[in-house]
């Protein structure tokens, strides 16, 4: 083994050659301070193949090591892009939290595949700190939010560059069940609506209020759509929100909006659309649509279907839709749903619907935002 000759003086390869024959643990951190000065003077500047030797050079450095001298070297080395990738590595997946947090939190040589293995089998320090890493896939973040513990999904909502997917959303709102403070963190962040809207329906009053006063500049045009979900009042819709709900609402008044177009926005998951469109075709708030949609059971659903004039196989869609955005990928069972959408008559299902508005109507509380 030899290091590149032109980054070497003759005095360092024959200390490292002692170091690596006969050197005692003091020694091999002499050296090992040194070789690291050595490769973070210009990084840059060596070859894939230099880089590595310094690779090898590195292992055989560290071993049988002091964990304070371990760890200096995962501090210097983590936040380096051309990294020896190796010893990144192997520096990631030691046991130690203190050896393996800087380069877990900051190497750019760890690939969602190698995050994603050290998360599913490494301690909960490990994966506090691929929690702070500057972004996150929502492949790392679903292993994070299954197997972390409380500080650890905390953390994880709280990062600003952390992506989820529709499991991991599912997830959080799941957990934020009983913890107040993981359910203000997830209130606060950009979070699709139809989570939002579960999240709210279980929330405290404490998290309510603490989402009211987190998104106090927004809460200016008071919507039902929250108060229907959870006694509340909500705010303002985004702008992008409004387009599509005008667009809707021109497709209504000239007679172009069928049961065809809920069935393509149920099948593609698109759950503002899927709302909006029923509640233009069934003359309600839209709240009351986004509250039965959330709702455990999908009775109401089949009520709507059937004021509504949708047929078994749109509702069906919308059932399936409504299961894979609560986390759901199997297909659900819905045949206890198809019996009570045929036995039940229109006449009954708008008594069914003026009563659920009443009771709807009667309930208050404190105001919370829109998440649209």
């Amino acid at each position: 083994m030899g290091l590149p000759k032109a980054a070497l003086t003759a005095g360092l390869l024959e200390e490292l050659q002692d170091a690596l024959n006969h050197g005692n643990v003091a020694k091999r951190v002499n050296t090992l301070r040194r070789v690291t000065d050595l490769f973070l003077n210009a990084p840059l500047e060596y070859s894939d193949e230099q880089i590595d030797v310094f690779d090898d050079v590195f292992h055989c450095l560290i071993q049988q090591i002091e964990t304070s001298a371990k760890a200096l070297l995962a501090s210097r080395l983590a936040p380096v892009a051309k990294a020896p990738p190796r010893l990144i590595h192997e520096l990631a997946f030691d046991d130690l939290v203190e050896v393996a947090s800087p380069v877990l939190a900051l190497s750019e040589q760890l690939d969602d595949a190698t995050l994603i293995e050290n998360a599913r089998i490494k301690s909960q320090g490990h994966l506090l700190a691929i929690s702070k890493r500057k972004t996150l896939s929502g492949a790392v973040t679903d292993v994070l939010v299954e197997r972390g513990n409380a500080e650890v999904v905390e953390s994880t909502v709280n990062n600003h560059g952390a992506n989820f997917s529709e499991r991991g959303f599912s997830e959080l709102v799941s957990r934020a069940e009983g913890d107040d403070n993981l359910a203000t963190c997830l209130g606060l962040r950009p979070i699709p609506r139809h989570h939002y809207l579960r999240l709210i329906a279980r929330a405290s009053e404490t998290v309510r209020a603490r989402l009211q006063a987190g998104h106090r500049d927004d809460a200016t045009d008071i919507s039902s759509a929250v108060k229907e979900v959870a006694q509340q009042v909500c705010a303002a819709r985004s702008d992008e929100s409004l387009r599509m709900h005008g667009l809707l609402q021109s497709l209504h008044s000239e007679g172009r909006l069928n049961e065809d177009q809920i069935a393509d926005f149920s099948e593609n998951n698109r759950f503002e659309e899927t709302n909006a469109a029923i509640a233009l075709l069934a003359n309600i708030p839209v709240s009351t649509v986004e509250n039965m949609m959330i709702e455990k059971r999908s009775d109401g659903l089949v009520v709507l279907a059937k004021v509504t004039g949708l047929s078994w196989s749109t509702l069906k869609t919308i059932l399936c839709m409504r299961a894979r955005l609560a986390g759901n990928d199997d297909v659900p069972d819905v045949s206890e749903y198809q019996h009570s959408y045929e036995m039940l008559r229109v006449s009954t299902a708008q008594q069914v619907l003026r009563f659920y508005r009443m009771q709807k109507n009667t309930a208050s509380g404190p105001a919370v935002p829109d998440k649209s």
